[in-house]
């Protein structure tokens, strides 16, 4: 049984090469960011202005280090966690043949969020 989305949201892409797309989970304000990426590494650029204007959302990334490679150094990966709102932008490092998730829940109580970072603009470019 698969998860059924409200939305699909294209964020980036070139074919045969790499997607970004965002997903909203069906009867529910969570979403979920996806990117692949082919043997290129590339930075990718991401805009969230699908997010609901003055709602915020905490924000768990799981990427790549810089020396992450799906055969060499599959597990070289960091899981990062911020604050995000509709004016975000991302641009993280993508290695060669592997990917990097984003699951986004709605803030529901700030006091969930009081030690994290607002982001409004930032880059990962691995560790």
């Amino acid at each position: 049984m698969g998860i059924d989305w409200d939305e699909t949201e294209v964020l980036e892409g070139e074919p045969g090469d790499f997607i970004t797309y965002a997903r909203k989970v069906k009867d529910s304000k969570n979403w979920f960011v996806g990117r692949t990426n082919d043997e290129t590494a590339r930075t990718s650029k991401s805009n969230f202005g699908f997010l609901p204007e003055g709602k915020h959302y905490t924000a768990f990334i799981d990427s790549d280090n810089k020396n992450a490679h799906c055969k060499t150094n599959p597990q070289s990966y960091e899981i990062r966690k911020y604050v995000m709102a509709s004016k975000s932008k991302l641009s993280q490092f993508c290695a060669p043949d592997v990917v990097y998730a984003i699951s986004l829940f709605e803030v529901k109580d700030k006091s969930e969020t009081k030690e994290l970072k607002k982001v409004v603009s930032f880059s990962i470019n691995g560790s």
